[in-house]
């Protein structure tokens, strides 16, 4: 664990201190170095834990969940490169100190088997992306974004800390693999029920839940390019973790905690997708879909069978592909016509042909198009849901259908129709985002042949 943890904090003087023709190409390459060398945790074991060590230990859950996060900081990086042209060298330097600066938190959250270290790196995380979103974003609204994004992650999360305390009070360790092996702890008293909920509160705020999803859509219009990207494909994806790894340890949960949250997550699905279909703002119609997508991980977190934990863990290694690509999309039609308004930006096909071929791409992995992981993934969400209630199938149905439905708006908006009368001229795009494009697609693609990798199912 320690060689990438201590490389990716090595990250911060390479960033300092690297010659000014060479800063962009030192980062890159490097922190591509360290995604290539995690990709040894995709290595399947017998053992519960691989490279376990007293605070970090790697299991089939975390595993692809951390090489994903390895693998999207050279990516943040490469994306970030044009919007960051024109500021000084000082900043460009800090920038990149501060995408480094959230990887070891993230690195920790995801592989520790300890609950208090855990709720330290899950908090940890807040405070490099509010860097980035109140100093790097494009608006002044970028400010209230922030504020949003504080308050509702400390309000949900001090609940949670207090129940960590109690739990510890309670059994006597934090120990990951010790609570599992402990009887539910959790009585069905009240004092177990409220437990319960603070427990799960925190990461349902933050995976986000329907109706506390208030500050997803606004952090990640203000944000700039990497803020996106690492809120969409690793910040979503720690309330996701953080729902397998306490569902796991809390025992069967009653039915006052579960059927408020489904009724909550499915219905928000088919909310928020039907949202997207009358938003103007492209930015905010992808954070949409990626709140409807998280609808269905949050369903399928709180049935707890082995083939909902696998739906799951697919869905999540899927959408944190397919929802950071469609940001960076998203990002260079903004550097071209510096509107995020889908009126305005439309026709773009016979401008920049090849972009058009990855948003193409990106889209129908969005909608779920077989034979992508997100089709295998969404199929085994709904099988689950529907073999623990038959009724769910009508809300899951629905949310599919409205899935594909804004995608295809989505791809028709940008790419198709009349070139707006302001655009007269356009940049063409660029060696780095067509490689920038590849490198998300291509992990996706490799995915469809050796699904297991990202199952969650110990092989």
């Amino acid at each position: 664990m320690l060689k990438i943890i201590l490389p990716t904090i090595m990250l911060l003087p390479t960033a300092l201190l690297s010659p000014p023709k060479f800063l962009w190409t030192n980062t890159t390459l490097y922190s591509l170095l360290i995604a290539a060398l995690s990709l040894q945790w995709l290595i399947p074991t017998y053992y519960p834990y691989k490279f376990l060590s007293n605070w970090t230990g790697i299991d089939q859950i975390s595993s692809p969940l951390l090489v994903l996060s390895c693998w999207l900081l050279p990516l943040m990086i490469m994306a970030s490169q044009n919007h960051l042209q024109q500021e000084p060298l000082q900043r460009k330097r800090i920038f990149i100190s501060t995408l480094v600066a959230v990887q070891p938190f993230i690195l920790l959250a995801f592989s520790t088997t300890e609950l208090a270290l855990f709720y330290i790196s899950f908090e940890a995380t807040l405070i490099p992306t509010l860097i980035l979103i109140t100093r790097w974003g494009n608006q002044p609204e970028r400010l209230s974004a922030g504020i949003y994004l504080l308050f509702y992650t400390l309000v949900s999360s001090l609940p949670l800390l207090i129940t960590i305390m109690h739990l510890y009070v309670k059994i006597g360790t934090l120990h990951l693999p010790t609570l599992q092996l402990t009887h539910p702890t959790l009585s069905t008293s009240w004092t177990g029920m409220l437990s319960g909920l603070a427990l799960l509160m925190a990461f349902m705020v933050k995976a986000p839940l329907y109706g506390l999803h208030l500050w997803l859509p606004k952090a990640h219009v203000e944000a700039p390019i990497a803020g996106s990207m690492l809120l969409a494909a690793l910040l979503l994806k720690l309330g996701g973790y953080g729902i397998m790894r306490v569902t796991l340890f809390m025992g069967p949960l009653s039915n006052l905690l579960h059927y408020p949250f489904l009724t909550l997550a499915l219905w928000g699905a088919l909310m928020t997708s039907s949202i997207c279909l009358r938003q103007t703002d492209l930015k905010s119609l992808i954070a949409y879909s990626s709140v409807s997508h998280m609808g269905l991980v949050i369903a399928a977190g709180m049935i707890q069978t082995h083939w909902s934990f696998s739906g799951a863990m697919i869905l999540m290694i899927s959408h944190g592909l397919t929802s950071s690509m469609l940001f960076c999309l998203a990002n260079t039609n903004y550097e071209r016509t510096h509107s995020r308004i889908l009126l305005l930006t439309r026709g773009l096909q016979p401008l920049l042909p090849l972009m058009a071929t990855w948003w193409l791409l990106a889209n129908l992995t969005n909608m779920a198009l077989p034979p992508t992981t997100n089709l295998m993934a969404e199929l085994t969400i709904m099988i689950t849901l529907f073999n623990w209630s038959a009724f769910t199938i009508i809300l899951t149905g629905i949310a599919t259908l409205l899935t594909a439905s804004y995608t295809l708006f989505m791809l028709l908006m940008t790419q198709r129709g009349s070139i707006p009368s302001h655009i007269t001229s356009m940049q063409n795009s660029t060696t780095r985002e067509h490689l920038l494009m590849a490198l998300h697609i291509i992990p996706m693609f490799l995915l469809i042949l050796k699904p297991e990798l990202i199952s969650g199912i110990p092989s």
